[in-house]
C-alpha cells in the first residue's frame, strides 16, 4: 500500500504536468521559436523558470547529503546563489537586448556576436555541453534514490535507478516536442509543487526536530566549523568552493535561455529581484534542516538521504510529498540542460557551417532526444554508484567556470578579442582537467593552498585572456563593431523595439 501511496503521487503529479504543457502547445514554426518560446513571457514565468532550472532536484540529495556529512559548509551553496541572482540583475540588459535585436538563441550563439568568432562559439559550445550532462546524469541518479524509498523497500537500489532514469528520459518526449516554451509552462507547475509544498513541509520538519529533540545545541560540534587557515584540504578550500558556485553561477547554458526567452531587459529584473527571497528562504530553510537532522540516527551513514530520512517521521504520505518535491525540481533542471545543450549542439557546433544560422527546429529536437539517450545510458551504467553524488556537481562546476572571463568580460568589457577568448578558454579547461584528474573533486591541491582545479584553470584562464587582450587589442573596424554592439543597449531605436515587444 505505502509503495502505492508513493508511485501514484509521481504519476498524478506528472499527468498534471503534461496536461498543462499539452493545453499551452503551440507550433514551433522556427528555430528561433524553438529555441526561445517566442521571447513572450513575463517576470513571474521567469523566475518561476529560474528558480526550477537553478535549484535543481539534487539540491534536496547530494547538496542535503554535504550539509548532513559536512556541517555548516553546506550553506555555501547558499551564498553563491544569491550572488548568481545579483548577476542576473546587470547581466538582463545585454543578454536580452540582443538576444531580441540579433535572434540569438543560446549563450554560444551570444559568444559569436559579441566576438564576431564561430570559433569562440564552438569552443564555448562544446564546454558547456560536457559541462551540463554530468547534471542530467546527476539528476536522473538523483532520481533511483527517488523511486527505491517510495517503493519502501519493494524495488532494489539498482532497479530503482533503472525505474528513475526511464521515468526521466520517457518525460523527456514532452522537451522534445515543445522546446522552451513547453518547458517554461512546465516550469511554473514544477516549481509551485517543488519549492511551494517543499518550504510548507520543512517549516513542518523543522518544528518536529526541535520538539523532538535535535535542536543546534544537539548537532555534533565538527559539523559546526568551517574549514580555516589549518583544515587539511588547505587555508583556500572554502574559498574555492564558494568562488568556483560563483563563477559558474551564471556560465550554465540553460540560464541563458531563460533570459532570452522572457519579454525584455526589465522582465529579467523582476524575475531577479523576485527570485532572491524566494531562494533565500528556501535554500536557507533546507539547508537548517538537514543540518539539524544530522543528530538523527541513521543519517550519518547515509546522508545522501536525509530528506527522506525527515520525511520518514510524518508516514508514508510524507514521503511521499518528500519525493514529488524531488521529481518537480529534477524534471525542471534535467529538460532545461537537455534543451539547452540539444539547442547548442545543433545551433553552435554544426550550425556554425555555411551562414552559421539554423533555421529549422527539426535538427535541436532530434539532438535532445539523442543526448537523452546518451545520458540515461550513463546513468544506467553508474547505476550502483547512489552515494556521494556530490562530487558531480563539483567536477561540473570545475568545467563550466572556465567559460566565466570570455563571458562575463566580454559583455562587460569591451576590449576583449576572439583569440583572447579562445585562447583563455582552451588553457583554463585544460589546466582544470589536467588537474582534476590529478586531484580528483572533492580534492583540493595542497600545493596551492587548497585551491580547487576549476580556480586554478580559471587564475590561468583569466591571465590569458587579459593578457592576449591588452598585448594584441582589436583591430580598429572590429573596436567600431563592438562599440556599436554595446551602443545598441542604450539608443532609442533599441529601447523602442524592447516597449513593444513588452
Amino acid at each position: 500500500m505505502n509503495m502505492v501511496i508513493g508511485y501514484g503521487a509521481i504519476l498524478l503529479f506528472t499527468v498534471l504536468v503534461v496536461v498543462v504543457m499539452n493545453r499551452s502547445r503551440r507550433s514551433d514554426s522556427s528555430m528561433s521559436e524553438y529555441a526561445t518560446g517566442g521571447r513572450s513571457f513575463n517576470s513571474f514565468f521567469g523566475t518561476m523558470a529560474f528558480l526550477n532550472t537553478w535549484i535543481a532536484g539534487t539540491v534536496f540529495v547530494a547538496f542535503a547529503g554535504l550539509t548532513a556529512s559536512g556541517g555548516v559548509i553546506g550553506f555555501y551553496s547558499l551564498s553563491y546563489s544569491l550572488l548568481s541572482v545579483v548577476l542576473m540583475f546587470f547581466l538582463g540588459t545585454p543578454v536580452n537586448k540582443w538576444g531580441r535585436i540579433h535572434d540569438l538563441r543560446t549563450q554560444a550563439d551570444l559568444l559569436g556576436l559579441r566576438y564576431n568568432s564561430r570559433s569562440v562559439r564552438v569552443i564555448a559550445a562544446i564546454i558547456g555541453v560536457l559541462a551540463s550532462i554530468p547534471w542530467v546524469v546527476l539528476g536522473m541518479q538523483s532520481l533511483g534514490l527517488v523511486f527505491s524509498t517510495l517503493s519502501f523497500g519493494a524495488v532494489s537500489p539498482y532497479l530503482a535507478v533503472v525505474i528513475g532514469v526511464l521515468f526521466i528520459a520517457a518525460r523527456q518526449i514532452w522537451t522534445v516536442r515543445l522546446g522552451t516554451r513547453g518547458l517554461i509552462i512546465s516550469d511554473m507547475v514544477q516549481g509551485l509543487f517543488a519549492y511551494g509544498a517543499g518550504f510548507l513541509l520543512i517549516l513542518g520538519l523543522l518544528v518536529w526536530l526541535f520538539t523532538n529533540g535535535h535542536g543546534f545545541g544537539d548537532i555534533p560540534p565538527a559539523l559546526l566549523l568551517l574549514p580555516g587557515p589549518d583544515s587539511p584540504a588547505g587555508p583556500l578550500y572554502l574559498f574555492s568552493l564558494m568562488f568556483t558556485g560563483m563563477m559558474g553561477a551564471w556560465c550554465w547554458p540553460d540560464l541563458f535561455v531563460r533570459m532570452f526567452s522572457v519579454k525584455t531587459p526589465r522582465t529579467v529584473q523582476k524575475s531577479a529581484v523576485q527570485a532572491a527571497p524566494i531562494m533565500f528562504l528556501f535554500s536557507g530553510a533546507l539547508t537548517t534542516v538537514c543540518l539539524l537532522a544530522a543528530s538523527m540516527p541513521g543519517v550519518a551513514e547515509a546522508p545522501d538521504t536525509v530528506w527522506f530520512t525527515l520525511a520518514g517521521v510524518g508516514g508514508a504520505v510524507t514521503v511521499a510529498v518528500a519525493g514529488v518535491c524531488v521529481v518537480a525540481a529534477t524534471m525542471g533542471n534535467v529538460g532545461a540542460n537537455l534543451q539547452a545543450v540539444g539547442t547548442q549542439v545543433v545551433n553552435d557546433v554544426i550550425g556554425v557551417r555555411g551562414n552559421g544560422r539554423v533555421e529549422s527546429a527539426k535538427g535541436a529536437k532530434i539532438a535532445v532526444a539523442v543526448i537523452t539517450l546518451v545520458s540515461a545510458g550513463a546513468a544506467l551504467l553508474m547505476a550502483n554508484q547512489v552515494s556521494g553524488l556530490i562530487v558531480i556537481a563539483f567536477v561540473s562546476y570545475q568545467a563550466v567556470c572556465q567559460l566565466a572571463p570570455t563571458l562575463l568580460l566580454g559583455i562587460f568589457w569591451r576590449r576583449g578579442t576572439a583569440a583572447a577568448a579562445n585562447a583563455s578558454m582552451i588553457t583554463g579547461i585544460l589546466t582544470a582537467a589536467v588537474l582534476e584528474l590529478m586531484y580528483p573533486s572533492p580534492l583540493s591541491i595542497p600545493w596551492l593552498g587548497g585551491l580547487t582545479s576549476g580556480v586554478a584553470g580559471l587564475i590561468v584562464n583569466l591571465a590569458v585572456y587579459l593578457l592576449v587582450s591588452l598585448a594584441k587589442p582589436a583591430p580598429r573596424a572590429e573596436q567600431q563593431r563592438v562599440n556599436a554592439l554595446f551602443d545598441d543597449l542604450n539608443n532609442k531605436e533599441t529601447a523602442e523595439l524592447a516597449r513593444q515587444a513588452g
